[in-house]
């Protein structure tokens, strides 16, 4: 029964760090400031000059980039911690 009861809290911490939002925000981050740099660098003068002169896709792909990468790295410095062993869920007290 107790090595149940720890296979399932170890799959329960798993899934708590698998969808940790930190997680689903800084990959999302990632991807659309790759996407958006891209375009940036891509850019015509057209599209410059109807930003007055600033390459907004680049600036705003940039800051996307670091976003994403400040939260990925705030979730591998900080990770989510395991719930307590002795606490099982639904065995509480009762009084």
């Amino acid at each position: 029964m107790q090595r149940e009861v720890t296979e399932l809290q170890g799959k329960s911490a798993t899934a708590a760090r698998l969808f940790d939002i930190r997680r689903i925000i800084g990959g999302l981050f990632v991807v659309y400031g790759v996407i958006v740099t891209i375009a940036g660098f891509t850019a015509s003068d057209a599209d410059i000059d109807k930003a007055e002169g600033v390459n907004i896709n680049l600036w705003t792909g940039l800051g996307m980039l670091a976003l994403g990468v400040f939260f990925l790295v705030w979730l591998k410095l900080r990770p989510v911690a395991p719930p307590p062993p002795d606490v099982v869920a639904g065995d509480e007290t009762r009084g």
